[in-house]
């Protein structure tokens, strides 16, 4: 079956959520799996809007933390599939505090994520090209490559 390509804002998907007390460490910070868990999430439905089709999570890398989200804060997800081989798709998560009361926002976490798409027998099937439009979509694709064959090195040796 052939598969039409796709932009890159037919998969952008954006999510924002409050941060409560019981979302946070003792330094009333965000724990860093909540963050994972919510970057995991909008990873995955980016990629189900890319392909159409049940996906798995096959990897996640590059997780960088670079700031803490405070109680109170809110934390906002933006996720879009910025490269895809023949059955997998590259998504890329940026994540952002936002205090409500200053509109101050900073970036406090960027990810690359690989998903596998499944057909109906919940084996791996083809997924439509992505196209970037943007300078960073553009440049995030040029570099896709590279990253999925670094993926591919990393996994080999672990299974060796």
């Amino acid at each position: 079956m052939d598969h039409p390509s796709k932009t890159v804002s037919e998969s952008r998907t954006v999510m924002t959520d409050l941060v409560f007390p019981p979302d946070t460490n003792h330094l009333h910070t965000i724990f860093g799996g909540k963050v994972m868990a919510h970057v995991d999430k909008i990873a995955c439905i980016a990629a189900m809007r890319h392909c159409r089709r049940a996906v798995v999570t096959v990897s996640s890398d590059s997780f960088d933390f670079l700031a803490p989200i405070k109680t109170g804060e809110a934390i906002n997800l933006e996720a879009y599939v910025t490269w895809v081989h023949k059955t997998s798709m590259e998504v890329f998560v940026k994540v952002e505090s936002e205090n409500l009361l200053t509109a101050e926002r900073r970036l406090t976490a960027r990810a690359y994520l690989t998903f596998i798409a499944l057909d109906d027998e919940g084996k791996p099937t083809a997924v439509p090209q992505v196209i970037p439009e943007t300078d960073e979509e553009k440049s995030q694709y040029e570099h896709a490559e590279e990253r999925y064959h670094i993926r591919k090195k990393r996994r080999a040796e672990k299974v060796h």
